[in-house]
């Protein structure tokens, strides 16, 4: 098992960024004294030496997206290397281990799965059976995820492809390398339609400064100039994240950063944003989600309309830029919230700040996800999804929302491979909107205005547009 590439690690999807959920646990088991290698193949090719020489592969799992490739992964896995032990780990590999265990994969690991991966191998080392791992999930004997506090290790990022073949920061004419990490993991919060408290049931815990500060310092080394805290919501500690902040700030003047927060969080401590702010913040990303209340109510996001346009006001005053994620799609938001979505993004000069694809997201039901249970949910719930154990199909009441999302998804997918100006999109999502009410439209007879007649800012945003 100590043989150079004898332990595999591969990432399938990461949101376009140096996947961290390969880059932690590589450091955790060099510093137990592995050589593992490590495949990203939303990068690259899966090269069959590497599989064929693996005795532990382990797939990463963080989102919805992931898994399905990581799907495809497994059984190219099985067809190639029968003999290899293979374990998904990370968020999705909990919420679905009824279906991975047993078919692709050996073994699963929820939650804090570091050190647990690490005793995998040291299990399969001596010959003992995998079933003697505490956290490990296996056939007939699926676990809980594990929540308990790491020894951690610093990230492992030289293994991985460069910083230039990911994602990277535009801001006006500039673009920068971007590196990605993580000052804490799970959450505070039990949004009932996110995957997380499934998995870590409200808890969270904190990274060590000392070892966030060592993955931003090996990436700048790389040459990132700008950071992505990818902390599900990096405002559930902020004493630990400012602390960060404030020695990134004093060793690396130059370096620029992001990061997601809920909404009651940016009100709650609005107090911080300027300080942020001057600390070389280019936006806060925060799931606003919608602009109805019914629907933020359902979802027990903590937060209402009046709350998000707050928030809105008070970040910009604060000189930073709030990308909204947005879930226009659900089976209580209706054609005619869908529209007023869609004019506030234009009244509020907010288009630059908002990728086209978050207007074509759909409420994803994961494998014991939260909404499951609630009455507002079970009457749009089929028979069975894609898979039932990988997501729960719905839908929705009013047959006009269902076509409109998927003549929407088909124009931004469009927009996207054309690399189309966002303001062109948005009229014609426009367009697709008033053609659903059946109304009549006066560009709908002369086209659509050229790009260049629409007053144009230059926000800062990732070159890639991001999705779970």
């Amino acid at each position: 098992m100590r043989q150079p590439g004898s332990i595999l690690l591969i990432s399938c999807y990461e949101l376009g960024h140096q996947p961290h959920g390969i880059a932690s646990p590589l450091g955790f088991l060099q510093r137990a004294g592995f050589a593992p290698d490590a495949l990203d193949v939303a990068r690259g090719p899966l090269l069959p030496s590497r599989i064929l020489r693996a005795r532990l592969i382990g797939i990463s799992v963080p989102m919805h997206t992931a898994l399905r490739l990581g799907m495809r992964v497994a059984e190219r896995i099985r067809r190639l290397n029968p003999a290899c032990h293979v374990c998904f780990y990370g968020l999705y590999a909990h919420l679905n281990a009824a279906c991975l265990l047993g078919t692709l994969a050996d073994s699963v690991i929820g939650g804090e799965y570091e050190e647990a991966l690490v005793a995998l191998a040291e299990a399969l080392e001596r010959g003992a059976d995998p079933r003697s791992v505490p956290g490990l999930g296996v056939p007939g004997r699926p676990e809980p995820p594990i929540l308990a506090r790491l020894r951690f290790a610093p990230p492992e990022r030289r293994l991985l492809a460069p910083l230039a073949s990911y994602a990277s920061l535009v801001t006006g004419e500039e673009t920068r390398l971007a590196g990605y990490t993580e000052a804490s993991r799970g959450c505070l919060h039990r949004c009932r339609h996110c995957p997380i408290p499934p998995v870590y049931d409200g808890r969270f815990f904190v990274v060590p400064r000392d070892v966030v500060l060592a993955d931003v310092r090996s990436q700048v080394e790389a040459g990132a100039r700008h950071v992505t805290f990818g902390d599900p919501d990096f405002l559930n500690g902020p004493a630990h994240s400012l602390a960060i902040l404030r020695e990134m700030r004093r060793e690396f003047p130059f370096v620029s950063y992001d990061f997601t927060a809920k909404i009651e969080h940016l009100l709650k401590h609005r107090g911080l944003l300027p300080e942020m702010a001057s600390l070389g913040c280019s936006f806060i990303v925060s799931a606003v989600e919608s602009l109805s209340d019914r629907v933020l109510g359902i979802l027990d996001k903590g937060h209402s309309r009046a709350d998000a346009l707050e928030a809105f006001r008070i970040v910009r005053d604060a000189g930073i830029t709030l990308r909204p994620s947005l879930l226009p799609f659900t089976p209580w938001s209706t054609l005619e919230e869908y529209g007023e979505l869609v004019d506030f993004i234009e009244e509020e000069d907010l288009i630059e700040a908002v990728d086209p694809v978050q207007l074509a997201v759909r409420l994803l039901i994961p494998a014991g996800s939260l909404l499951l249970s609630h009455p507002a949910m079970l009457p749009y719930l089929k028979e069975s999804g894609e898979s039932a154990s990988i997501s729960h199909a719905w839908s929705h009441p009013d047959p006009r929302m269902d076509a409109l999302h998927r003549r929407i998804t088909a124009l931004i997918e469009r927009a996207a491979h054309d690399q189309e100006d966002p303001r062109l999109t948005f009229r014609r999502i426009g367009r697709c909107i008033r053609a659903a009410a059946g109304a009549p439209s006066a560009e709908d007879s002369v086209g659509l205005l050229p790009s260049d007649s629409f007053p144009r800012r230059h926000l800062p945003r990732l070159t890639e547009s991001w999705f779970c």
